[in-house]
């Protein structure tokens, strides 16, 4: 597969130089392209291409940080013109360039943070002010959280999240997640299915510090409308994987699962890496009463250190009658990505039941 980093190709930086020379026409786009595309290019990975890229406007743009950020915001207007408000992910040397210089002026980048966002987002961006002015960022994604925009809406919301993958992380948030609650409740309605799907993942960072003070939003929440039910049920994912009972209760799967039973348990015994693992089994009520089961795998992954990352996968939730069962086949794809590599050895994966371990495998993984 082509490398996610490639997509910082010579072609996008000879267009960001012309879309910033047709604005700024003292800026030298022979001089950018140099500095772009110097002897270390080839070596940078993803997020390293994307701070060099904000590094290199920094040197060619006006040396005042204000006036240099005057002249990309012009740039992101006309974007947002001509082509309308979007999540693009090319440009994240944009917001890359005020968090990588523009600390030290928060009132200029976090205004332009509003804009900014609303072609590319700036979540990861707004970290570093989260760090070094927390309470007027937490007044500003307040605001943010009633913004005409979804794309500041989401802002508001994924920006704050207390864990956020590939963020830098804010320790205050996960010890006391108290600012980022009013924040969400703003948004737990919002029309934008973006946002709401950023409440909810949010909700799951908070989860992981403060599970009670999740299922206690849940509950609260519930029945409000199809949307909420849906932001809590996905906010309660990471709960749900760990066997949490209330969380389990709270969506009506009973803690106690006698008489599921899983039989005919089968899977590949060898997978080679770039192919995928294949199992099947089936899941039967033995019981007296109908079951409300939520089905799951976990498979046990060899790390490059050589310990085990434990990962969690929904199947399907069903309701079985008494005396029935229920055939499953899956597959697990074993292929190598930007994000995810596969090591060799054996592997262990396990058929999990509201939350219990029923049944599990060795593999091994070549």
């Amino acid at each position: 597969m082509e490398p996610l980093k490639n997509i910082f190709s010579r072609a996008l930086a000879e267009r960001i130089a012309q879309d910033v020379r047709a604005v700024h026409p003292n800026f030298s786009d022979t001089k950018f392209l140099a500095f772009v595309f110097d002897a270390q290019w080839e070596s940078l990975e993803l997020k390293q291409r994307v701070r060099h890229i904000s590094n290199c406007l920094r040197r060619v743009l006006p040396a005042d940080y204000k006036k240099a950020l005057e002249v990309l915001l012009k740039v992101v207007h006309g974007y947002i013109e001509k082509y309308g408000e979007k999540m693009t992910f090319e440009y994240m040397f944009l917001p890359d360039f005020v968090e990588a210089h523009g600390t030290d002026d928060p009132d200029v980048s976090i205004q332009a943070f509003e804009t900014i966002t609303r072609w590319c987002s700036a979540e990861f961006a707004v970290r570093p002010f989260l760090l070094k002015y927390p309470e007027r960022m937490y007044a500003q994604m307040l605001e943010w959280s009633k913004h005409p925009s979804p794309l500041v809406r989401r802002l508001s919301s994924e920006g704050i999240r207390p864990r956020l993958p590939w963020g830098m992380g804010v320790p205050a948030l996960k010890r006391d997640p108290a600012p980022v609650l009013p924040i969400l409740e703003n948004l737990k309605n919002d029309p934008a299915e973006t946002v709401r799907r950023s409440v909810a993942n949010n909700l799951n960072d908070i989860s992981k510090d403060h599970p009670a003070l999740v299922l206690e939003i849940a509950a609260r929440w519930r029945g409000h409308s199809a949307e909420t039910d849906w932001i809590i049920r996905h906010a309660s994912r990471g709960l749900l994987k760990k066997g949490n009972a209330e969380a389990l209760a709270h969506f009506g799967f009973q803690n106690d699962i006698q008489g599921i039973e899983i039989d005919d348990f089968r899977h590949d015994a060898i997978v080679r890496i770039g192919e995928r693992l294949t199992f099947s089994f089936q899941v039967k009520n033995s019981g007296e009463e109908p079951a409300a089961i939520r089905l799951e795998y976990g498979i046990d992954y060899q790390t490059v250190s050589g310990k085990t990352s434990v990962k969690i996968f929904k199947i399907k939730e069903l309701k079985l009658a008494a005396g029935r069962s229920e055939s499953i086949s899956k597959y697990q794809r074993f292929q190598d990505f930007t994000t995810r590599k596969h090591f060799s050895g054996p592997h262990v994966l396990r058929i999990v039941v509201n939350g219990k371990a029923m049944a599990e495998g060795v593999f091994h993984v070549e």
